[in-house]
């Protein structure tokens, strides 16, 4: 798909630049926690079914915002945004739940601690394409 016509007649490709790192940190966190949480619910749901369900959601989450940023235009520009405030709130939030009360969970999440597992890609991802995502906005105008 191509990226949706900007006012001035252009578009603009979300992966252009830093966008390109991105979209490529982006889909190895897809394949890391969609694989990972495949596996814990395949064999160990019942161990800890909101760890494992967080880590799901945290795969899809990265893999809407991997297409936003690949499909480009305003449109999925904003979209991408949405999520990556979303996912920085998850961050902070199941990261300091984990830290306040370490036995809130059975196992970890892609979340957990912030991201700890995951050398802190989680909470820096997010706030990256934020910053990146704007700067997008900010060059099309």
């Amino acid at each position: 798909m191509n990226a949706e016509p900007e006012a001035g007649g252009g578009s603009r490709r979300l992966t252009s630049g830093p966008g390109t790192l991105l979209v490529w940190l982006y889909g190895v966190m897809v394949v890391g926690a969609v694989s990972r949480s495949v596996f814990q619910i395949a064999t160990d749901f019942d161990k800890a079914p909101l760890a494992y369900t967080l880590s799901a959601v945290a795969g899809v989450v990265y893999g809407f915002i991997t297409y936003s940023l690949v499909r480009g235009g305003e449109t999925a520009r904003r979209a991408a945004r949405v999520c990556c405030a979303a996912e920085l709130v998850g961050v902070l939030a199941v990261g300091t739940w984990t830290l306040v009360e370490p036995s809130a969970f059975a196992d970890s999440t892609v979340w957990s601690d912030y991201g700890m597992e995951y050398l802190f890609i989680p909470v820096l991802l997010p706030v990256s394409a934020l910053f990146w995502l704007r700067r997008a906005r900010t060059a099309t105008r």
